[in-house]
Parts: structure tokens; C-alpha cells; sequence
């Protein structure tokens, strides 16, 4: 999965000689690996990772990813003062910028 992530950031993971891509190119991901990444990060907090689900969605030039999970479990993805939740966002923010798309992440109640 860590390959994945260095994969759709335009990283290397390797020390080999081969360069990693420089910042100023835009990704090649899509809001599929975004969706990926948001399931992948939620099952790993969640108590019942088999009860979560993620889905993306267009709204009007942006995309927007839900999440679905119990309601025992929402607390663990928001975090205290919803700072678990914002770093989520924080990343897929960044992630989408790179690929010049708006993306924003909702918890569904």
C-alpha cells in the first residue's frame, strides 16, 4: 500500500538510480486511487472495518468522497476536536490539487 501512495504522489520508494519525479508535474491518479487511499486510512481506524463503506460522487466540478461506517465508529474517524478527520482531508486536498480537481471528504451520518 506505502508503494502505492509513493506511486500516486510521484514518488520513489527505492534508492535504485533512477530519479524521482519532480513536484511541478501533475499527477496521473484518479478520484478512484483517492477513494482507495480514504478506505484504505478508515478501515485501519474503524472497530468494524467490514461495515465501511466509501463512495465518490460529482457535484458540480468538484467530486466529493463518503464515508459510511457505523455509528459507534464515526468518533474514531472525526478524532479528538476532529483533527483525525481534517488530516484525512488534508491529504486527499493535497493529492487532488496535484491532479488540479477539487475533492472534499464527508463522514455520512
Amino acid at each position: 500500500m506505502i508503494k502505492g501512495i509513493f506511486k500516486f504522489l510521484g514518488l520513489s520508494d527505492d534508492t535504485d538510480s533512477k530519479p524521482a519525479k519532480t513536484f511541478d508535474a501533475p499527477g496521473d491518479g484518479s478520484i478512484r486511487d483517492l477513494e482507495s487511499f480514504v478506505d484504505y486510512i478508515v478501515r485501519a481506524l474503524v472497530d468494524e472495518p467490514e461495515a465501511v463503506s466509501v463512495s465518490s460522487e460529482e457535484q458540480s466540478g468538484s467530486s466529493v468522497i463518503k464515508i459510511n461506517c457505523k455509528k459507534e465508529d464515526i468518533g474514531k474517524i472525526v478524532g479528538k476536536k476532529g483533527k483525525t478527520i481534517m488530516a484525512i482531508r488534508s491529504l486527499v486536498s493535497g493529492a487532488a490539487g496535484r491532479m488540479q480537481k477539487r475533492v472534499a471528504v464527508e463522514v455520512v451520518d
